[in-house]
């Protein structure tokens, strides 16, 4: 599969270099936090740095930045390795832990002290943010900033050690307070935190922050091309300093490209944990979160997301993507790949009073109108079935297409029908509908001259299954709820699932795989529910509706 963007800078600054001999193969990383699920805006960095380094005959690894031990946990850890794997790809190797660097990374903070570029500082938080000045003032310097190298040796084996508690001690590097750039101003090094850890358990009670910790991470691992988006720009100099300033193996170089921002959507996972926390969602795999393991679940495909960060290209600029756009590359891959099938969502009976009572057809349809690969299916049509209640009316006008009494129309892929009257109950409303088969209508020579008005989709009252359908939408109505007025929260689209109890679906669905995903005929396309889906109680998301706005 091609995964190169088709517009993408990354690839021409890789060719450059590949060209000129600075280097001789691309080593990519995937480095993300284990604090939380991925969501859609991750799916494009997978896509960026795993597609690069697939294009280039290079190689990627997947490398937790596992540096902050009180927000990350194992699941995470393991939801996040499914999800690359499920979108396509595969690391270099075994997975990768910044953790495993701890020891050296340790070494690399005395050595910045022996060199007189780092000291152990005791300012409280309060007085950090104080003495780091403003964007527009220089900042002060610490008036521990001049301690001996003996000292600051002693004080960060003392830190080490787990003799001060949380926040008296800091390790910082001696850069420049005055430097317009705020991460250069004597950042934090590592931090006491006495909490144990996923990976090394209590062996350490002070972890590296993300800033010292990244680039010496690429170093070891002989990262060529350290790609991430564009907020790490302003630390790219000190991702420089730390390369430039201590004894690492190789030299890697970070780029920056715009992140994926796509409209009607939350990618904050702050946000998004109290979306999980406040019971908004049934948790981070929720198929209307923008989460990885929630788009799985909603029947999103690997090469359909995959076709989405092609589709929008790698530039050097954020900005709003319309999420219409992966709604059509979802569109575009499962009217191509998905099976048909036909269910009703909104049932309404209708019986055939000229078809025998106990009379039973098996008829034939295929899986894919295009697509005879995929061969055929067996339709069960009894003389009681079940049409969507949307599908008839008692009257109405000629742009009307579906059954109306007096009126014809095709069942899919069976009979031409005509409605003959209706049974409604107390309060009027339309319980059920007589009609009668027009003869010699189905099979291969239909009578001619037939011209019902339109087709609408049935199942067999007695061989049909009744399953649970998830009706989801947008989960907000917002176009930017990250921007909007008021709280995000204000923006939620209160029709964003709707849950149907008592729809019917043709048989063959009951042996549908979970994940296995299907065009409802005239309704849109749906998937078997990924954990809750059996032959006892089928249950079906919805993928998405059939008609794309972005393309029109």
């Amino acid at each position: 599969m091609e995964t190169t963007p088709a517009s993408n800078f990354l690839q021409t600054i890789i060719s450059d270099d590949l060209a000129s001999g600075r280097v001789t193969e691309v080593v990519t990383r995937f480095p993300p936090e284990p604090n939380g699920y991925l969501h859609i805006g991750h799916a494009k960095s997978i896509s960026v740095n795993f597609g690069l380094a697939e294009a280039n005959g290079g190689r990627c690894n997947l490398r937790f930045d596992d540096t902050n031990p009180e927000k990350e946990s194992q699941e995470f850890i393991e939801s996040i390795q499914a999800d690359v794997r499920w979108l396509g790809y595969q690391w270099d190797g075994e997975v990768r832990f910044a953790s495993a660097y701890f020891q050296q990374l340790y070494d690399w903070a005395v050595y910045l002290v022996e060199q007189g570029q780092a000291y152990v500082c005791d300012l409280n938080a309060e007085q950090a943010r104080e003495y780091r000045g403003t964007l527009t003032e220089p900042g002060r310097n610490s008036p521990y900033r001049e301690r001996s190298v003996e000292e600051n040796l002693d004080l960060l084996g003392r830190m080490k050690a787990g003799e001060f508690g949380e926040g008296e001690k800091v390790l910082r590097a001696k850069i420049d307070m005055a430097s317009p750039n705020m991460n250069m101003r004597d950042p934090i090094l590592y931090r006491i935190r006495k909490v144990a850890h996923h990976q090394t358990g209590t062996d350490w009670v002070i972890y590296p922050t993300y800033d010292f910790a990244h680039g010496q991470e690429d170093a070891i691992e002989g990262v060529t091309h350290s790609i991430c988006t564009l907020e790490f720009e302003d630390h790219r100099p000190l991702y420089d300093w730390f390369i430039d300033n201590l004894p690492v193996q190789s030299r890697p170089r970070q780029y920056e490209f715009g992140r994926l921002n796509p409209s009607f959507t939350i990618t904050s996972k702050r946000k998004l944990k109290m979306l999980v926390d406040g019971g908004v969602v049934a948790g981070w795999d929720d198929p209307r979160m923008p989460t990885v393991s929630g788009m799985r679940r909603r029947g999103y495909t690997p090469a359909a997301i995959r076709k989405f960060c092609d589709m929008i290209g790698t530039t050097r600029s954020d900005g709003v993507v319309d999420v219409a756009m992966l709604e059509f590359a979802i569109r575009e891959d499962l009217n191509e790949n998905a099976p048909r099938a036909m269910a009703v969502i909104n049932p309404l009976k209708l019986v055939l009073t000229d078809y025998p009572e106990d009379k039973l057809e098996e008829l034939t349809a295929p899986h894919h109108p295009s697509r005879e690969e995929l061969g055929e299916r067996l339709l069960p049509f009894t003389r009681e079935i079940y049409i969507d209640a949307d599908d008839f009316r008692e009257e109405a006008n000629k742009k009307y297409k579906r059954l109306v009494l007096g009126k014809r129309v095709r069942l899919r892929n069976a009979y031409v029908i005509e409605a003959d009257e209706v049974i409604k109950d107390a309060d009027g409303n339309v319980v059920e509908v007589h009609a009668h088969t027009i003869a010699n209508t189905i099979g291969e020579n239909p009578e001619d001259g037939i011209k019902p008005k339109g087709v609408i989709q049935w199942v067999s009252a007695s061989h049909g299954k009744q399953a649970e359908v998830r009706l989801y939408d947008r989960l907000f109505s917002h176009e930017s709820p990250d921007r909007a007025e008021g709280d995000f929260m204000d923006h939620l689209n209160p029709e964003s699932l709707r849950v149907v109890e008592g729809a019917w679906v043709e048989p063959s669905l009951v042996n549908a795989q979970p994940e296995q995903g299907f065009q409802f005929e005239r309704e849109g396309y749906f998937v078997a529910d990924r954990f809750d889906h059996s032959a006892d109680k089928p249950v079906f998301n919805k993928t998405i509706g059939l008609r794309d706005t972005w393309n029109d």
